[in-house]
């Protein structure tokens, strides 16, 4: 893979990224906000759409010949190895709530790996993003961007776990994930969705699991962690988005968590 490449398609990220943040914010906490329900049931709103044409648009003129793959708009098929993975409004219910942990994913994969990630958060003006061999950084607004690690901490005492909905648990069979981890740890959460993910990343939460996810989900996390040092994986271990499930841990409570969840 062209290091130059890989750069030039960071740098576009992080700028669509930004483009898309501001018509986002145009439908947050909006009183007219029209929220449809797929066929899975799940809620899509204009601003889901229409960040995704966005970046669609801007790849179109940018790297005609990359692959898409998008929550909302199905699959273009890749000439040249690169595949761009989109999820426009990763928490699509909380931004209905009008809770502020919501978030733009862009991934990219070369040759069926996961190389590059960008993460940002509209309402919180924040993007934690990655590319193969280059860190995993953090900025907050207009300040510098600063290179962040998943945390130190071995023992789930002192660790916090983070989840999406407890009912996902349930749904799978597994509830006795949840219930063990909510016992064993410091300290356990709700409204994960990818801000879970990227506590893990930023060394403010040492696990995040979610039991069901997409591709798109998934995809600019992979490397966001693994840059950070620790490990996004599926539960049987392995570094894929396509087992429909997933989760993200520091170094130190990698083998724990798993043979929880190999369970």
């Amino acid at each position: 893979m062209d290091s130059q490449a890989l750069e030039e398609r960071l740098q576009f990220a992080l700028a669509v990224a930004l483009e898309a943040q501001d018509l986002i914010l145009d439908y947050y906490q909006s009183a007219d906000l029209n929220v449809d329900l797929k066929s899975d049931e799940s809620p899509v709103t204009a601003a889901d759409k229409g960040a995704e044409q966005l970046i669609r648009d801007r790849l179109a003129v940018s790297f005609p010949d990359d692959g898409i793959l998008g929550e909302e708009f199905g699959t273009l098929d890749s000439k040249n190895g690169y595949r761009w993975i989109l999820d426009p409004v990763d928490g699509t219910k909380p931004f209905v709530q009008g809770v502020p942990l919501f978030g733009t994913l862009i991934g990219l994969e070369y040759d069926s790996r996961t190389v590059l990630g960008v993460a940002r958060f509209p309402a919180l003006n924040e993007v934690v993003y990655a590319a193969d061999g280059l860190g995993t950084w953090w900025q907050i607004g207009d300040a510098e961007p600063r290179r962040t690690t998943v945390s130190e901490t071995g023992d789930l005492s002192q660790s916090v776990f983070c989840f999406t909905e407890p009912q996902r648990f349930e749904r799978i069979g597994r509830p006795e994930v949840l219930e063990t981890l909510m016992k064993k740890c410091r300290m356990s959460r709700g409204w994960g969705d990818c801000y879970g993910h990227i506590l893990v990343a930023t060394g403010r939460a040492e696990v995040m699991i979610d039991p069901e996810l997409s591709a798109w989900d998934a995809a600019a996390l992979v490397p966001i962690v693994r840059e950070a040092g620790g490990s996004w994986l599926d539960w049987s271990g392995e570094e894929t988005i396509y087992s429909g499930n997933g989760f993200s841990v520091n170094a130190a409570l990698k083998e724990e968590i798993l043979d929880l969840l190999k369970k």
